[in-house]
């Protein structure tokens, strides 16, 4: 390897488009760019950049409005010439990009005119990048890849090649945002906002060469901590004169920056609650500051109380998002975009829509997912989440004729996997939900096994149809696998307290932080029927408030997380809960050994060192899958007293 690994964009996966007399027409950094591409490809190919002429591909800025704006690009063949247009430079990066994943398609027969736009605003990665090593949370809190590609040693790097690199990536499946510091912001990012902001804006103008704007995560008490102000309050005058002048100072080093991300009153971080204001009061006065510059604010809205009494059964960290948000639906600015996690509770394997993504009509919300795997593996594991993402944006929160999570978003955004490591993201499979996130922020409609189609194509150029097949062996059902055997029927959580990796079936069972199985002789779940529970059920439109409501009704997969049921209650598939348990979780290791068995078997198809990182990190997942079968069937076997009916050894 030369140090940097080349993802989904490798040398080979521009021969078709190396190989033709190529004409570039428009001006400007972006088209530098896309000029710059095609010369190198050629260089590579034995093709040429022409400057008139026959040709086989032109890339062009054409006159006229489109709908769709910069981002827009259209692409037809007829005559032999593949002709791309846009009406400007990202459009045309972007169109290059596909003409890259069509391939010898692109260069074949005739194809009438297709436009292509994204569905989304912004496709952002947030990342949880610390410029101080954390004593906690290490450099990356909740990296799994190693190290930050933005700081190190306390400062930004001073080789930015991989930040290059890395966004050249990121152009190419269509991400155009990246939030470069911690939503925790501590004392040392903080400053990024104000004296630091040079680093910021040396950032920013790497990836500003393949049209991916900056963002940066502020603390809401930057008045204090930073301008030596008494007070953060978002109606007192001095604060927001406060503001005003930082964001004039940000701007004034990055001209197209893109805005904040916020996470206020949340696990410890300050926010108006402090002053007796509402969020919207705390996210206005951000976008006020940034609006004059055409910026957003990106307010996060994962709020709960971490403090619970576990005792207390009527509180409901799942309640929570929804309780502080949806009676402030139609307070928030216009450039005020609420994110909001897929989910009510945290990234989990298996949960429910979060009912806040249907609740605010008027509120432009942002759909925020986790790439990095948390909580499905830590990229140690394989668990390619494209399916799930795709199960998020095709919800209807509304019923059958409401519009879908997808087509009712205003952006999507994503916690980053990536790190310094030399396969970008820890796992080199990992680079999958990477690539899956841009393409289905760009179109959430999109069929993930087609996406992952594109991904393996550019990958491993060429590939072999048993190398194609025995990647998607591995990766197709992966997600479903990890489920198996972890927790169950949407129960959530189960793992180690702090790091979040490996069983620990009572972990946060008595935990101030809300997460709970309530398990016991006689059943299991969490009962949040509006009937008998904490009514979180209730949050949700009427059609999916009655599903959910009743166990009867409420998809198996969800089960405990809406109700509390015994052992012995029979779901859809004929099996009581407790032998779905041992089922699934036998299942569930048989399925991770026979991954690592097909991937062996293409030890000749793949480059050794990605073939042997790959083959080390199936011997921990592995490992780790028997672990978890362990503990939670001999967890569920000592509460219930109730056998495995196949006589399998439980512990």
């Amino acid at each position: 390897m030369n140090g940097i690994d080349d993802g989904w964009l490798p040398p080979e996966a521009f021969r078709p488009l190396g190989a033709r007399r190529i004409l570039v027409r428009g001006s400007g950094p972006l088209v530098d760019t896309v000029r710059g591409e095609v010369s190198d490809a050629c260089a590579r190919f034995g093709g040429k950049l022409v400057g008139g002429g026959p040709h086989d591909l032109l890339l062009e800025i054409a006159g006229g409005d489109r709908s769709g704006g910069e981002e827009e690009f259209a692409v037809a063949r007829d005559g032999g010439t593949t002709r791309v247009t846009a009406s400007g430079g990202r459009g045309l990066l972007y169109g290059l990009f596909h003409v890259v994943r069509l391939g010898e398609r692109g260069f074949t027969g005739a194809f009438p005119g297709e436009v292509h736009r994204p569905a989304t605003t912004l496709r952002m990665l947030d990342h949880w990048d610390n410029v101080a090593v954390h004593p906690v949370m290490g450099q990356v809190e909740r990296g799994y890849a190693g190290g930050s590609l933005f700081w190190r040693d306390g400062r930004a790097r001073e080789d930015f090649a991989r930040v290059r690199a890395y966004a050249r990536l990121l152009a190419a499946c269509g991400i155009n945002a990246v939030c470069v510091n911690n939503v925790n912001v501590h004392a040392v990012e903080a400053r990024l906002l104000t004296k630091r902001i040079g680093e910021v804006a040396a950032v920013a103008a790497q990836l500003r060469s393949y049209g991916i704007r900056t963002h940066l995560s502020v603390t809401f008490a930057a008045p204090v901590v930073l301008g030596g102000l008494s007070t953060a309050d978002p109606l007192d005058e001095a604060v927001r004169e406060w503001w005003a002048q930082a964001v004039r100072g940000v701007y004034a080093a990055i001209p197209d920056f893109g805005g904040f991300v916020v996470k206020a009153d949340s696990e410890g971080q300050p926010g108006p609650f402090t002053y007796g204001r509402s969020h919207a009061d705390g996210a206005n006065l951000l976008a006020g500051a940034l609006a004059p510059y055409g910026g957003t604010v990106h307010w996060r809205a994962f709020v709960y109380d971490h403090r619970q009494d576990w005792r207390d059964r009527t509180t409901d960290r799942a309640r929570a998002a929804y309780d502080h948000f949806a009676p402030l639906d139609g307070e928030f600015a216009a450039n005020a975009v609420l994110q909001v996690k897929h989910g009510p509770m945290d990234f989990q394997v298996r949960e429910p829509v979060s009912p806040v993504l249907g609740a605010l009509p008027r509120t432009g919300p942002a759909v925020e997912l986790q790439a990095t795997q948390e909580y499905t593996g830590q990229q140690r594991h394989v668990c390619w989440l494209g399916p799930m993402w795709s199960e998020v944006l095709r919800f209807r929160p509304e019923g059958d004729n409401g519009p879908s999570v997808g087509e009712s978003a205003r952006d999507l955004v994503a916690v980053s996997n990536v790190g310094d490591d030399p396969f970008w993201t820890g796992h080199p499979l990992a680079q999958a939900n990477l690539y899956t996130f841009g393409r289905l922020a760009w179109r959430p409609d999109a069929d993930p096994y087609r996406v992952l189609d594109e991904w393996i194509g550019l990958t491993f150029p060429r590939a072999s149809q048993r190398l194609a097949d025995g990647l998607h062996a591995v990766l197709d059902g992966s997600w479903r696998t990890y489920e198996k055997y972890t927790a169950p029927l949407g129960v959530g959580f189960m793992v180690q307290p702090g790091h979040h990796y490996g069983p620990s079936v009572d972990g946060y069972e008595y935990s101030p932080w809300g997460t709970y199985h309530f398990a016991d002789r006689d059943g299991v779940g969490v009962d949040r029927s509006a009937a008998t529970g904490t009514g979180f059920a209730a949050q949700y439109a009427k059609p999916w408030a009655e599903v959910y409501e009743s166990a009867a009704s409420c998809p198996d997969e969800l089960l405990l997380f809406f109700h509390h049921v015994p052992y012995g209650h029979v779901l859809r598939s004929g099996k009581t809960v407790i032998q779905h348990i041992y089922d699934t979780h036998f299942k569930g290791v048989e399925e991770a050994e026979e991954a690592r068995r097909v991937w062996a078997g293409l030890a000749d198809l793949v480059e050794p060192a990605r073939h042997g990182r790959v083959a080390e990190l199936f011997e921990e997942q592995v490992r780790s899958a028997r672990e978890w079968r362990d503990q939670i069937n001999s967890y569920f076997l000592r509460k219930s007293g109730v056998p495995d009916a196949h006589g399998r050894t439980v512990y």
